[in-house]
């Protein structure tokens, strides 16, 4: 059995048939720990607030808990046959897919009515699927804040409740739609709610226990996190030797799928120029690629055309991304968790994964703060061990067309810290 998984078998939990069938036909057996800790507490009728990483399971988790509310609950006596019993709230376009895509596996048998929606694209598609009937309802902040201010649906007939990666509502400059939501579904007693973040930090926990039914904390630490199965170094390169080391380790380790970070839109171009001028082929993922073009470069990273992608935090965000073995922190970043979301990328469900980080001349400030959170030295490698090469000249990316949208380019909120120096475009329309 896999190191990620532990002994609780799914068959063993109170599930509804349907959704024993569908765990069965996606191939899941046992729990994960944030599954085995958050199930029996939702299953019961118990609120939780989880503290988890991308990769460790809880979207199965929390997708069980709603699913078999509404499953083995009658519809609120409001209930029109039309409008969300279920309402999920997810930071971005990308995790909100994933989570849909995780429902519809679950969802083979039990036949519930899934969308999703946020912003970027299909407006009008989205918005019929709603008034078409829906009993999940999953999407983002401002795409779902237009439709519900437009009465598209409302949220009199919720019997549960998601708050995804709440930490990165912070972030995003979305809370304030978080709590016009939460103020609009039924009182705390009268629902399920769940709340999942990365980090359960002062702000998150008033967020639950303000508008949760007296949750339940179930945490899977950090360092069980980052620590077990990711092989973590740092280098302490001059800021002009980053772009050598990167192209000499890279040559050294052929890693079959890596993930190079960094901290602005600017370093991404920059470095993405020369992994495409040296013979790597990379997708490029900032703030403000367009939604399609997003897509489908993400797609050939996946399908494994493109060997590496070259990505700021905001724009990684929430991504599902398998098989990644290499994490390249080509700039450590100034947030600690951030450490640990990004090498969270590589051993996912219990695969093993290599996380090099360069502490530069810029932002080697960051260590101590990161070792600190982590609760482990990151082992030193030399720079001077390595073959550094003479790069090509890097290519540069294409020009994208400036976006009109003044308004919606909001990046982080006023009241959290200050993070990398650029805005994601578009926030406000995820």
């Amino acid at each position: 059995m896999s190191a990620h998984l532990t002994e609780q078998a799914f068959s063993s939990l109170p599930l509804h048939e349907t959704l024993q069938n569908g765990l069965r036909s996606a191939g899941f057996e046992f729990c994960t720990p944030i599954q085995a800790e958050a199930l029996p507490l939702l299953l019961a009728g118990q609120d939780v607030a989880g503290q988890a990483q991308t990769g460790t399971g809880k979207t199965i988790a929390f997708l069980l808990a709603t699913f078999q509310r509404l499953l083995t609950e009658k519809p609120t006596p409001n209930w029109d046959g039309k409008q969300p019993r279920a309402f999920i709230l997810a930071p971005t376009r990308e995790l909100a897919n994933q989570i849909a895509n995780d429902a519809h596996l679950l969802n083979k048998d039990a036949k519930l009515r899934i969308v999703v929606a946020y912003g970027g694209k299909d407006y009008e598609k989205q918005k019929t699927a709603i008034t078409d009937g829906v009993d999940v309802l999953i999407g983002t902040p401002g795409r779902l804040l237009d439709y519900h201010k437009q009465r598209v649906f409302n949220l009199k007939s919720v019997q549960a409740v998601v708050l995804d990666e709440a930490d990165r509502m912070f972030d995003l400059g979305f809370i304030k739609d978080v709590r016009y939501f939460l103020r609009r579904v039924p009182k705390a007693t009268e629902r399920l709610g769940m709340l999942f973040s990365a980090t359960l930090s002062y702000k998150v926990i008033e967020l639950a226990y303000e508008h949760m039914n007296n949750p339940e904390k179930v945490e899977v630490a950090a360092g069980k996190v980052s620590g077990d199965r990711i092989e973590e170094s740092v280098y302490y390169p001059a800021n002009e030797e980053k772009v050598p080391l990167l192209l000499a380790l890279i040559k050294r380790i052929q890693p079959p799928r890596g993930i190079v970070f960094v901290n602005t839109k600017r370093a991404a171009d920059r470095v993405w120029g020369y992994l495409e001028s040296n013979g790597h082929k990379a997708a490029l993922l900032s703030g403000d690629v367009p939604q399609k073009k997003r897509e489908r470069l993400l797609k050939h990273f996946q399908d494994g055309e493109f060997p590496f992608l070259v990505a700021t935090d905001v724009a990684a965000r929430g991504l599902h991304i398998p098989e990644v073995s290499h994490i390249f922190n080509f700039d450590l970043p100034q947030d600690v968790e951030d450490y640990v979301h990004r090498i969270g990328r590589t051993a996912r469900a219990g695969a093993s994964g290599v996380a090099i980080s360069f502490a530069c001349e810029d932002y080697a400030f960051s260590l101590p703060d990161i070792e600190q959170y982590i609760k482990h030295k990151l082992p030193i490698a030399t720079t001077s061990d390595e073959v550094l090469e003479k790069p090509q000249p890097a290519k540069r990316p294409e020009k994208r067309p400036p976006t009109h949208h003044k308004k919606q380019d909001r990046g982080a909120s006023r009241n959290s810290k200050p993070r990398h120096h650029h805005k994601p475009a578009g926030n406000k329309t995820n």
